[in-house]
């Protein structure tokens, strides 16, 4: 029998993403605990920039920070990040840091990506920063020299690229878009499940109807 393996489609800047946070961790458990794989895609939301972000742009994203904590209760953004950092539109950095860590050891992925959205949504840092993003990797233990090698690796950047290759094969395939997205495989076939940002039951069983 073909392993089942669920896709999670995200970016660690990606704010649904720090919404659904809190349902994805129960979901996830719920899978591990069916001996289903799970498989992070980061899907890449803004390339390299050294820009600052335009104002209206930075308007933009405060009012969906402001949406977000009223839709998914108990999500919360700290709005001090406007005013101490220099926002850019570059989530890419913080993509490759989540690869770093995984390839130090797979068990730091899951970790590091938190670790990330704490220090960009809860503490009003910048993971557009490799400085940030180092610190994040110290919280977790890792070596910092090792992971800013790693961070400015050409091996990172190659598998990012891949990354972002996989999410576009997976919404041409499911018509899934954005982050974030689910999509589940039975090894043959493909379907990009439902999200709901306040119930991991309803796309639990989405999956194991899917996979039935």
């Amino acid at each position: 029998m073909n392993q089942a393996t669920l896709f999670y489609i995200h970016d660690p800047m990606c704010s649904w993403c720090w919404g659904f946070n809190k349902t994805w961790q129960t979901l996830r458990q719920q899978l591990e605990a069916d001996n289903i794989a799970i498989t992070y895609v980061m899907g890449g939301l803004a390339p390299d920039s050294d820009q600052p972000m335009p104002a209206d742009m930075q308007k933009m994203l405060q009012n969906t920070w402001a949406r977000i904590e009223k839709t998914i209760p108990g999500t919360q953004f700290n709005y001090d990040f406007w005013s101490k950092c220099q926002p850019r539109r570059s989530t890419y950095p913080a993509c490759r840091a989540v690869i770093a860590a995984k390839q130090i050891n797979i068990e730091y992925e899951a970790p590091m990506i938190l670790e990330i959205q704490k220090a960009y949504y809860l503490h009003a840092q910048n993971p557009s920063n490799n400085d940030t993003l180092t610190a994040c990797a110290q919280n977790l233990g890792l070596d910092p020299d090792e992971f800013s090698e790693l961070l400015g690796s050409t091996l990172v950047q190659q598998t990012l690229e891949q990354n972002i290759g996989i999410y576009h094969q997976l919404a041409r395939a499911t018509g899934v878009s954005g982050f974030p997205s689910l999509v589940i495989s039975n090894g043959e076939t493909l379907q990009g499940v439902g999200l709901d940002y306040l119930n991991a039951n309803t796309m639990y069983e989405q999956i194991r109807e899917f996979l039935a």
